[in-house]
């Protein structure tokens, strides 16, 4: 089957995209419910290290982080699938990525974060989160093209020179 290059890259590109990282954080002993887990994306706090939940995201956002917040500390295996929902080149409902991690005790925030090679294609993407192989969330993101700023240019300079030749002869009087 053959397969164009540029879609070829565009699915390496996504494989090699997301790797994941973990925070150990405060326990408590009860079971993880699939109500108890929440989930949020967010772009880098400048840092390495995910900051504020965000909603929005423009190709530029390098990398784009998921952070699953557990409702217990108990080890437990998270799983994550990143879907191509909507992007140019790709099939729809392509699963771009999977990852997951197992916890150990105490642990119940998982950071998974992922980044392209080069900049994100804008597009339509979702996160799907497993916990113990039962899907307990799922949110859907956009990537926005991202927007140039016209670059700034400076006023050109006429040396002296230059002006007797710009002004035309020059007349004594």
């Amino acid at each position: 089957m053959y397969v164009p290059a540029r879609k070829l890259t565009l699915i390496l590109a996504f494989v090699l995209a997301f790797c994941m990282g973990t925070v150990a954080q405060e326990a408590d002993d009860t079971p993880v419910k699939a109500g108890s887990v929440e989930i949020y994306l967010a772009k880098d706090d400048g840092t390495g290290k995910a900051g504020e939940e965000a909603t929005s995201f423009v190709t530029t956002d390098v990398p784009i982080y998921c952070v699953v917040q557990l409702g217990s500390g108990q080890p437990t295996t998270v799983k994550m699938n990143l879907v191509a929902v909507a992007v140019p080149g790709v099939r729809a409902e392509t699963r771009v990525v999977s990852t997951s991690y197992t916890t150990k005790d105490n642990q119940d925030r998982v950071n998974f974060s992922g980044r392209p090679v080069g900049q994100w294609v804008a597009g339509r993407y979702r996160v799907d989160i497993f916990v113990d192989n039962s899907q307990v969330a799922s949110r859907e993101f956009a990537v926005q093209k991202a927007t140039q700023a016209k670059p700034v240019t400076k006023p050109s300079s006429i040396k002296p020179s230059d002006r007797s030749r710009l002004a035309g002869p020059v007349k004594k009087i």
